[in-house]
């Protein structure tokens, strides 16, 4: 697994950066044995430190994980404790569910730019595409879509529906909530 650790406005000593090194590798390793990559950025804060950690462990797995404290160190264990808990969780669903693999359509994913000023845009201007990458659609049930969402920290996740195929999306409502838009159900309705 390829580990990045860099420093907000800081510098990130020797010690803590093969701590930090060693400790994410342990705890990923007990339920991923290939995760690709991570990155951990440690910033300095006004009630101390805060690291913020996302681990890459395959293909749609994005785990975000976060901790402050007085000291780097237990802000790091904090931000392992919670990516340790959400591996687990996944892991766990992942043995009791065995999915039966993952068939992925290849589609496009689009970002958009608003502009910032509106001096600048006239009223019928359209937002400006800054980022086109491939994005694979997998197919997936409701509630691995969901846990997807939540180990991702992600605000929506479009997949295939394994029960019939067609395309729906898991979001996270302003109230918190997960919605579910499933056109294939309105479509029947």
């Amino acid at each position: 697994m390829d580990i990045t650790v860099k420093g907000k406005q800081m510098d990130v000593g020797d010690a803590l950066r093969t701590h930090t090194e060693t400790s994410l590798t342990d705890a990923v390793k007990k339920y991923f044995d290939r995760a690709i990559d991570a990155n951990v950025v440690f910033s300095k804060v006004t009630t101390g430190f805060h690291a913020d950690i996302t681990v890459h462990a395959g293909r749609g797995v994005n785990v975000h994980g976060q901790g402050e404290a007085q000291d780097a160190y237990p802000a790091l264990e904090i931000a392992l404790d919670r990516i340790a808990k959400q591996l687990r969780r996944y892991h766990r669903k992942l043995v009791n569910h065995h999915s039966n693999g993952s068939d992925e359509n290849l589609l496009g994913q689009y970002s958009i730019l608003a502009p910032h000023d509106e001096d600048e845009v006239a009223v019928e201007a359209h937002p400006a595409i800054v980022a086109e990458m491939p994005h694979n659609i997998s197919t997936l049930s409701v509630s691995e879509a969901v846990m997807r969402l939540d180990l991702g920290n992600l605000p929506v996740v479009m997949f295939k529906n394994g029960t019939h195929g067609g395309l729906n999306v898991v979001y996270r409502r302003t109230d918190g909530n997960v919605g579910w838009i499933d056109p294939q159900s309105v479509a029947k309705s």
